[in-house]
């Protein structure tokens, strides 16, 4: 049904302020902030916690937010300290590099955490419980209609007993993630045109770890058809994925735990890494990777993280930009339901803001695969302080005042600049990479 279409009245609906469809990072921590300024906040989570998710690597932009949500300290019990990230390239000849958070432009973020999902979103959705948040596990949202004038809306759902439940908000969110919930029912999901990728993940036991203080450091390690990533959790556990080109996950004609096998072996410095390493869960496969709606909101919803957009884990921005975005929605529908004459403008600076973190994170995951790139990832040159803003945007410090700016547009200058040195190599890259991201 849509939107002038019934009435304002629904006597047989749940009422609150504001439906939360989703308890990961991005529902939880919204329902949290919104039901602390007073808000009757309901969450409908499809699923009970703890529950796995892949994504386990956060940044330290993370770090103040967990703070003010007030759970740094259960998060810091469950997490693996990283301090860094440790690039791998078969292309050079030095192998490998690894950048410190401490030597971003800001020195007071120096470290993140690892984080094993289940635990990580149980803690976040759990505090949104203690703060007054009414969470619905085991209930699935399955349709919305919109009230007329913009006066709300009935969403309908349903319990894992078959039992069916309509809430009638002033505001709805969609936390829903990669389901995309009204992405999808309003037709704006659209496939990105610039990216393309499929991913393939385990966790395994006894992975050969960086030493000292590098044992938390995420690892990235290209190869010829994408990148590995290699997480390693606290409990010993390390998290393994290959983000690959649509047309190599194509092509396996073998069982998904052989692929993946094979797969890791065409990457020896991975390979070496998990040679007395047993695999402890099956390979998942995820394909459909990268996405965007149209609409970052309406009069009265909002998209937030992985349910307005999706690009590719290579930077683990996914997290960080999902709580984010739950800040900034917390402060739009504040706006929105008590002074409605700003609501315009609010909703506006909400789209302005949300599209930024995602378009920062983008301009680096559409070149990081060109040579141009890897050769200045593998180098340690800070001109103009472009390593530094670099490492900034790794740390996820792009919501703030850091006057990183400059710096970035010089580092994109000289990569510029080299791939026009190297032109015919240039060339060749982005005609092949246009062919990877094929459909």
């Amino acid at each position: 049904m849509g939107k002038n279409e019934m009435s304002t009245l629904a006597p047989a609906a749940q009422i609150c302020d504001v439906l939360v469809i989703g308890g990961g990072p991005a529902g939880s921590t919204i329902s949290a902030l919104l039901a602390g300024r007073g808000y009757q906040v309901t969450v409908l989570e499809k699923a009970y916690h703890p529950r796995f998710h892949i994504g386990e690597s956060l940044l330290p932009a993370n770090l103040p937010l967990l703070r003010e949500l007030g759970v740094a300290e259960e998060i810091r019990r469950i997490g693996m300290e990283k301090w860094g990230a440790e690039f791998n390239s078969p292309y050079h000849a030095e192998k490998m590099q690894t950048f410190s958070f401490a030597d971003a432009w800001d020195k007071s973020m120096p470290m993140a955490y690892q984080v094993r999902r289940s635990e990580f979103d149980e803690i976040l959705i759990r505090n949104a419980e203690r703060k007054g948040a009414k969470v619905m596990e085991g209930c699935r949202a399955n349709a919305v209609e919109f009230l007329r004038d913009n006066a709300g809306v009935l969403v309908h759902a349903q319990h894992g007993d078959d039992r069916q439940e309509t809430w009638q908000a002033r505001f709805l969110v969609d936390a829903s993630g990669r389901d995309t919930f009204l992405g999808n029912r309003l037709k704006s999901k659209r496939r990105n045109s610039k990216h393309n990728g499929s991913a393939l993940y385990a966790h395994f036991r006894g992975a050969q770890r960086l030493g000292g203080r590098e044992e938390g450091n995420i690892s990235l390690f290209w190869f010829e058809h994408g990148w590995f990533w290699f997480i390693p959790l606290a409990d010993g556990t390390t998290s393994v994925g290959a983000v690959v080109w649509p047309y190599y996950l194509k092509s396996r004609s073998k069982p998904v735990n052989e692929f993946f096998q094979e797969t890791i072996e065409m990457c020896p410095a991975l390979a070496a890494r998990l040679v007395n390493a047993q695999r402890t869960t099956d390979v998942e496969a995820t394909g459909n990777y990268s996405y965007a709606c149209d609409q970052t909101h309406g009069p009265n919803y909002l998209l937030l993280g992985d349910a307005f957009a999706f690009i590719d884990p290579v930077f683990s921005s996914g997290v960080m930009l999902a709580m984010q975005s739950a800040f900034i929605g917390a402060e739009t529908i504040d706006t929105c339901l008590r002074e409605p004459q700003r609501a315009a403008r609010a909703l506006r600076d909400f789209d302005r803001r949300v599209r930024h973190g995602g378009k920062v994170f983008s301009w680096y995951i559409y070149h990081i695969s060109q040579p141009a790139m890897r050769d200045m990832f593998m180098r340690s040159n800070n001109v103009l302080r472009a390593r530094e803003a670099v490492l900034s945007v790794l740390a996820g410090d792009i919501f703030r005042k850091t006057p990183i700016w400059p710096s970035l547009a010089v580092f994109k200058g000289i990569y510029y600049l080299s791939s026009l040195r190297h032109a015919r190599r240039s060339w060749a890259a982005w005609k092949r990479r246009k062919e990877d991201i094929r459909v």
